[in-house]
């Protein structure tokens, strides 16, 4: 029986997240990590994941409707038609906001410098706050912050720790935006080249990755948070649901510039995850708030 050897390589070690999607294209690379935030000038539609305020504040919601079948399959086409087989989503955490001072409003984002991933829609919600936008490379981040030739970044917890950015800059602000969210993708000759029985573990496999990584990533960002405020004076803002609505409300033109660059297809992709997320929000059974 013909069987595949699959050799694990940690992220950016053999490109950056770009390269490495060509890489995959190409079939260099078999099977990868692809972050919409990136992949988003590639795949316009995928770009959907870098606007703000479209999913749920119940992160139990947020992961149901990402680990969905239906959500696949909307994106089953996008992905097809560049050489990519998508086997699902994975979420990473909450995006957060860090900066020289807090960013309670979109006014605070007024004449700041930001960095934003390698995507043109990535920036869009960003520019409705009325800040400047910089697709550095990631790995240049903490140096462009240090220097200050930008103002401040958006990433997971995980990722500011990791990365050191919390030590050149003062502010931590949890706007719960949006989730970090990665695709796991292959080469599709690759893939459609595999045994039946070996397609159905790989599907397997992503069954089980998908709420494991959930649990991971909780952990992980909680346990990553504890470490920036123990080695740190960095001043961590969580904002009040009336300034996060601000923020919810000062972003909605982000979503025609979406729908600018990602067409008929992406409204329609846009459409149905706000669907998705409204209908798992409703199945949420109501508090009885008279029961003693």
């Amino acid at each position: 029986m013909a069987t595949s050897l699959l050799i694990f390589f940690p992220m950016a070690l053999l490109a950056r997240p770009l390269q490495l999607t060509d890489l995959v294209q190409e079939g260099s690379v078999h099977l990868a990590f692809a972050s919409p935030g990136h992949l988003a000038n590639v795949i316009p539609e995928v770009g959907v994941f870098t606007l703000h305020y479209l999913l749920s504040d119940d992160d139990d919601v947020n992961r149901r409707v990402l680990a969905s079948d239906d959500l696949e399959q909307l994106f089953h086409e996008p992905y097809e038609e560049q050489g990519l087989k998508l086997h699902g989503f994975v979420p990473e955490g909450w995006m957060v906001w860090t900066a020289n001072k807090p960013l309670r409003s979109p006014a605070d984002f007024d004449g700041l410098t930001i960095r934003t991933m390698t995507s043109d829609i990535a920036e869009e919600t960003y520019k409705t706050y009325g800040a400047t936008t910089s697709q550095v490379p990631f790995s240049q981040v903490y140096s462009d912050l240090q220097l200050r030739r930008i103002d401040g970044q958006a990433n997971p917890v995980f990722a500011i720790e990791e990365m050191g950015f919390y030590e050149v800059q003062g502010v931590m602000t949890f706007a719960s935006p949006a989730q970090f969210v990665t695709s796991v993708v292959s080469n599709t000759s690759w893939f459609d080249a595999l045994p039946e029985d070996q397609k159905l573990w790989l599907e397997d496999a992503m069954d089980e990755v998908a709420p494991l990584a959930y649990e991971v990533q909780a952990e992980l960002n909680a346990s990553r948070l504890n470490t920036i405020t123990e080695n740190s004076s960095i001043r961590v803002v969580e904002l009040t649901e009336e300034e996060r609505n601000r923020f919810r409300e000062a972003s909605r033109p982000a979503r025609e510039a979406y729908i600018r660059m990602a067409g008929e297809r992406g409204a329609d992709i846009l459409d149905q995850l706000l669907t998705m997320v409204r209908t798992k929000e409703s199945a949420i059974p109501a508090t009885d708030t008279t029961a003693q």
